[in-house]
């Protein structure tokens, strides 16, 4: 028989796509914004672990988004664009919302 946790786990599906609505959201605070999303989907998931993987997904996302955006143009530059556009999505977007993601859960566990 498992012991009963002392803080609520809630789902992960639901911490990503409250961190992905935030993140649409606050799109216009740089750093901050996904930071925030990050923050308040991690304390909603109850754990760094499981805000880690929530925060991974909304991500993994918008990279997926802005990789076939510049495959279906077919144009040389616009790909390098894109490449480039997913590259400074992973350091602007990224990094802080899995930074959130990890004391968000910290501070609800």
């Amino acid at each position: 028989m498992s012991q009963p946790s002392t803080t609520r786990e809630r789902s992960v599906l639901v911490g990503f796509l409250i961190m992905l609505g935030l993140s649409v959201l606050l799109f216009w605070l740089p750093l901050i914004g996904p930071f925030l999303a990050g923050f308040i989907g991690g304390r909603y998931v109850g754990s760094p672990g499981r805000g880690l993987v929530a925060a991974i997904l909304p991500t993994l996302v918008v990279a997926i988004i802005v990789a076939i955006t510049g495959v279906l143009t077919l144009l040389p530059g616009v790909g390098l664009l894109a490449s480039e556009s997913l590259v400074l999505t992973a350091i602007i977007q990224g990094a802080p919302l899995i930074l959130g993601a990890v004391i968000g859960g910290a501070v609800a566990h």
